[in-house]
């Protein structure tokens, strides 16, 4: 085998090398993006939470758990159950993040 034979594998080891960067960047572009849209799911439960609290503490008028689902909805959300014991309200969410569903559940009111 001669040095001319090898000539351009360089080249070649270039692009792959380039390839492989470019495949690991959009993994990472995409788990970034799935992360942002698991901390929306969380900050609808939050405030969905918050807006049923709210209302049984009788800051809002309304059924608390109509409120809470009201919000979740706004944020692109679905409620899939709410419970008010008092003043304290839970609410658990649900949505799809890229095909996998994500959910979060949050608790207001006051401190026990």
């Amino acid at each position: 085998m001669t040095l001319r034979e090898e000539r351009g594998s360089g080249g070649v080891l270039a692009l792959a090398l380039l390839a492989m960067l470019a495949v690991l960047t959009l993994a990472a572009v995409g788990v970034g993006a799935a992360l942002a849209q698991r901390q929306r799911v969380i900050a609808a439960a939050d405030a969905g939470a918050l807006a049923a609290a709210d209302t049984a503490l009788g800051i809002h008028s309304g059924i608390p758990c109509e409120q809470a689902a009201r919000v979740v909805d706004a944020h692109g959300a679905t409620m899939v159950a709410c419970e008010v014991e008092g003043v304290v309200a839970t609410v658990s969410v649900s949505a799809r993040v890229g095909g996998v569903l994500v959910t979060a559940e949050a608790r207001a009111g006051p401190p026990r």
